[in-house]
């Protein structure tokens, strides 16, 4: 018994043996067939048939943008350390060199008006005048040129007189109808919380269905601050023209951002921001109570303070601020952002003051003669024709350790 045990034991041994050689053997084949042919690349698009705009210099969300979403951006792949050493070999035998790439650049968006709406145009480089703090700028680049903008629609949508707003709604249709092909549109709503109902997009007919989606209101809390300081720091990863049109009362309720921290947040961003005040409307049609909010119970300090507020905001980003008194208004409105999105100058220049201290920079903006004074503009007939000069305020200076 004991020899067939020691004959039996080693056969069984060389079974396994040849067992899990075999078995490596099929794994490695079965995983060889496993794996996917590469497909070869193609420029061509998407293979669902979609049709997708052209390609625009300056058309918005082109920082790292899909067709609505934002996406993140791919990081580039890390050099191997035989790379890294091929690098370093090649730089160690050449002589040093030192160089600076980084260059402070600021870019102003300015709208010369006169009373009517009317834009001046064809002013050239020459006739502006660029003072940062006081101390004049030399102005690099100016352009004039129509570019597709982008807007992020912003509508509060808590309040008691949700029936008002969404009368108000169909004027929003007609603005975003207004808008070109290439030009760029997002719809958020605001109550407690900051949504968005539809995301940055081309497509005029998915951001008409997001507006169509707003319903009745949950909630009768108003964050406009909240709001206001996300969408700027959506729009500040955004390039070219844009702008924020929010319709709101201009009443907070309930922000965890303070006033102050949405004023520095509108002051350091580069896009304007057009506020539509709705509460005059709202007094004219008859809602009652106090200040005509209906069921809101402020006093008229406080709505007198919330327009202070919209005008604020207005004025340190660029842009403008609406109280329209009859729902009629709203379609001249929205034709006159639209108009001077597509009328500013955009100028840039690299200030004087280098230093980066994070601190805010105050900034004005002249337009001149040839004589060094202020530009005269007469209409056909040589009467004067009055204009305003429209630019945000100031901005804030990068940090060092930025």
């Amino acid at each position: 018994m004991r020899e067939r045990s020691s004959v039996r034991l080693p056969a069984l041994s060389f079974g396994l043996l040849v067992f899990l050689s075999t078995g490596a053997a099929l794994g490695v084949a079965r995983q060889s067939e496993s794996q996917p042919q590469s497909q070869p690349s193609s420029s061509a698009g998407s293979s669902t048939g979609e049709s997708r705009p052209a390609a625009v210099p300056q058309s918005g969300p082109n920082r790292g943008v899909g067709e609505t979403v934002v996406v993140p951006r791919r990081r580039p792949s890390q050099p191997s350390d035989r790379q890294q050493q091929r690098v370093s070999e090649r730089v160690s035998s050449d002589p040093p060199v030192r160089f600076r790439t980084e260059v402070d650049l600021v870019s102003l968006s300015v709208v010369v008006q006169d009373g009517n709406g009317n834009f001046i145009p064809d002013l050239k480089k020459e006739q502006f005048r660029i003072f940062e703090d006081g101390a004049p700028q030399t102005i690099q680049r100016i352009e004039a040129s129509e570019a597709p903008v982008t807007v992020a629609l912003v509508i509060e949508f808590g309040s008691p007189f949700w029936w008002f707003l969404y009368e108000t709604l169909a004027t929003a249709h007609e603005f975003v109808s207004s808008l070109r092909p290439e030009d760029w549109v997002a719809v958020v709503e605001y109550d407690l919380r900051t949504r968005i109902l539809q995301d940055f997009t081309r497509n005029k007919a998915a951001a008409l269905e997001a507006l169509n989606t707003m319903g009745l209101p949950t909630f009768t809390e108003t964050n406009l601050f909240d709001a206001l300081t996300e969408t700027i720091g959506r729009m500040d990863r955004i390039a070219g023209k844009k702008a924020i049109v929010v319709i709101t009362s201009g009443v907070d309720t309930f922000s965890k951002t303070l006033y102050q921290q949405a004023l520095q947040a509108a002051q350091s961003s580069d896009t304007a921001i057009y506020p539509i005040g709705i509460r005059h409307a709202l007094r004219v049609g008859g809602m009652g109570g106090v200040g005509g909010m209906g069921g809101f119970a402020h006093s008229n300090l406080t709505l007198v303070q919330a327009d202070n507020q919209l005008r604020s905001f207005a004025r340190l980003s660029g842009g403008r601020a609406y109280f329209p008194q009859f729902e009629a208004e709203f379609p001249g409105i929205y034709r006159d952002i639209s108009a001077a999105l597509r009328n500013e100058y955009s100028i840039s220049f690299s200030p004087t003051n280098t230093v980066k201290d994070g601190k805010f920079r105050k900034l004005k903006v002249e337009i001149v003669g040839p004589d060094g004074q202020a530009l005269q503009v007469v209409d056909p007939k040589g009467k004067e024709i009055k204009y305003q000069v429209r630019y945000r305020e100031g901005y804030t200076a990068s940090r060092a350790v930025e």
